[in-house]
């Protein structure tokens, strides 16, 4: 339908309710204003009717869709806070709010293309004429919504983004030839800052390139926000830079590759990708939240405690730098299963000898493995039980065949087409072994113990990384635990890591005096 306005059209007045600027006015006015999903709704549905309205001039057309995303776009960032904080939330719940947002973003998309597209078939119309100057807004809010679709496929760790690579590069290239590509505008009313087209670009490029596939939707979003802080850091440029780390196509519309890949003869759509100064920048902010400072011009899109910003700036860090991380393990094919646990305190029973019953109701899953490392594996999960994956979690798999049980952690999660989804997970150790630990408190060991499992195979010498569960660490509290009748204190170093059920701490071992 969206075609349908391509075609040249008369300036008659158009009958559509929208047509009329009172009529507009009230309608604005009486949205769910209170409600954001019926209000979404609403505008959605206006916009459905305006692909099918005629005799609309194209900037009276655009007017409307401005005026109509301006007043959705509080309501939009609602749903997309009830989406990533909700604890709530149903699998039908959560389907729906992302439905109504991923869809929200193309409508506009496609709406502001179309007006784009209209003016370019009909230049000497007089709604032509007109709309040149709100022509840098149409692009820069196209080129958003695509750029925001990339990240809500990102929330759900979908991989179908081809038409998504082509639509950007094709409306960057577009812009570069009307000469607006650097073309910045006020994006809505209630965002600060300036955008443009190319920024929107890079700021894909730079989010592509920051293996959201790692990460939690809540710490996409954060690392989607400190993106949008660090922007100015990054370059894009038409050669090749020493710095240069990816390349894209953004004629043939493709995603961005590692320059390890060599992109073949220079063509005009040709791009080169630096870190520039972001990762300086990064490390800069880095040192300032470690010491419990987050500074004011800081947009985060809301309150997040020190404990929630620092492993995503620390990702942000290994993928932004010079040379961004290479795989130091060799894969191997293979076609096996693995039985499967999830969470500390089954993992913490099977390295205790004390084997939870296996079957389906105690949480057993069979997965297939499709490639091995030294440092973990690779495995297809059917995409209907993904809701029981959480990344970061801790995971205690058995080879098939095998009477060794591993600890590992889940690490990348992306969905495949026909239901399946495929898992990426590190393995911690193949020597874990469960202890109690307790707390040593002026020289006396507390009642209570703390489950813990050490990592013994895992680790620098003069140093014991502990799997605790979560808030299990202190870096002020001694531990002490047996080790085949002989106690050993541990003084805690740092918190090497936190997951989403489990902290690793680092301790330096010691006799007890």
């Amino acid at each position: 339908m969206i075609l349908d306005f391509f075609a040249k059209r008369s300036d008659k007045r158009s009958d559509h309710p929208l047509a009329d600027g009172k009529e507009l006015k009230r309608i604005l006015a009486e949205l769910h204003v209170d409600k954001a999903a019926k209000a979404v709704d609403e505008v959605s549905g206006w916009f459905d009717s305006l692909q099918r309205a005629d005799n609309f001039r194209v900037d009276h057309y655009f007017d409307v869709i401005r005026q109509l995303d301006d007043v959705a776009q509080p309501h939009l960032l609602r749903l997309a806070r009830d989406y990533l904080l909700s604890p709530r939330l149903s699998k039908f719940e959560e389907e729906r709010l992302w439905t109504r947002s991923y869809g929200y973003l193309g409508q506009i998309a496609a709406l502001c293309t179309g007006c784009i597209e209209r003016a370019r078939l009909d230049p000497k119309s007089k709604g032509s004429d007109a709309f040149k100057a709100s022509l840098p807004l149409a692009i820069v809010r196209s080129q958003a919504a695509r750029r925001c679709q990339l990240k809500w496929l990102a929330y759900r760790y979908g991989a179908n983004v081809e038409d998504l690579w082509k639509a950007l590069g094709a409306t960057y290239l577009d812009a570069d030839a009307l000469a607006l590509g650097h073309k910045s505008v006020q994006l809505y009313p209630s965002r600060r800052g300036l955008f443009s087209v190319a920024q929107q670009y890079l700021h894909a490029i730079v989010f592509y390139t920051s293996s959201m596939d790692s990460l939690m939707p809540v710490q996409i979003e954060l690392a989607d926000r400190l993106i949008a802080h660090f922007l100015p850091h990054f370059m894009l440029l038409q050669d090749c830079r020493p710095d240069s780390v990816y390349w894209v196509d953004a004629a043939a519309g493709s995603a961005p590759l590692r320059l390890a890949r060599d992109p073949g003869a220079h063509r005009p759509g040709l791009r080169f990708f630096s870190p520039g100064t972001a990762l300086q920048a990064l490390e800069d902010l880095l040192h300032l939240v470690e010491r419990g400072e987050v500074p004011a011009d800081l947009n985060l899109g809301g309150e997040y405690a020190q404990r929630a910003l620092l492993p995503v700036l620390r990702h942000l860090r290994v993928y932004w730098a010079k040379q961004p991380p290479q795989r130091r393990h060799q894969r191997h094919a293979v076609k096996t299963r693995m039985r499967v646990l999830h969470g500390f305190d089954h993992s913490y029973s099977v390295f205790s000898g004390v084997l939870p019953r296996l079957d389906k109701d105690s949480g057993l899953e069979s997965w297939v493995v499709e490639n091995v490392s030294l440092g973990g594996f690779r495995a297809h999960v059917d995409d209907s039980a993904s809701g029981r994956i959480k990344l970061g979690s801790l995971l205690c798999v058995q080879p098939e065949g095998g009477d060794n049980w591993l600890l590992g952690v889940a690490r990348r999660f992306s969905r495949r087409a026909g239901g399946q989804a495929s898992l990426g997970v590190q393995v911690l150790s193949r020597q874990a072994q469960s202890i109690e630990l307790r707390p040593r408190r002026s020289g006396f060991s507390a009642a209570v113990a703390i489950p813990g499992i050490w990592l013994r195979d895992a680790g620098e010498s003069g140093v014991l990384r502990i799997v605790l569960p979560p808030s299990g660490f202190n870096v002020r509290e001694a531990l002490e635990f047996n080790d085949q009748g002989q106690g050993r204190m541990l003084t805690p170093v740092e918190l090497e890591e936190a997951g989403s059920d489990y902290e690793i701490g680092r301790f330096h071992p010691q006799l007890p005096g």
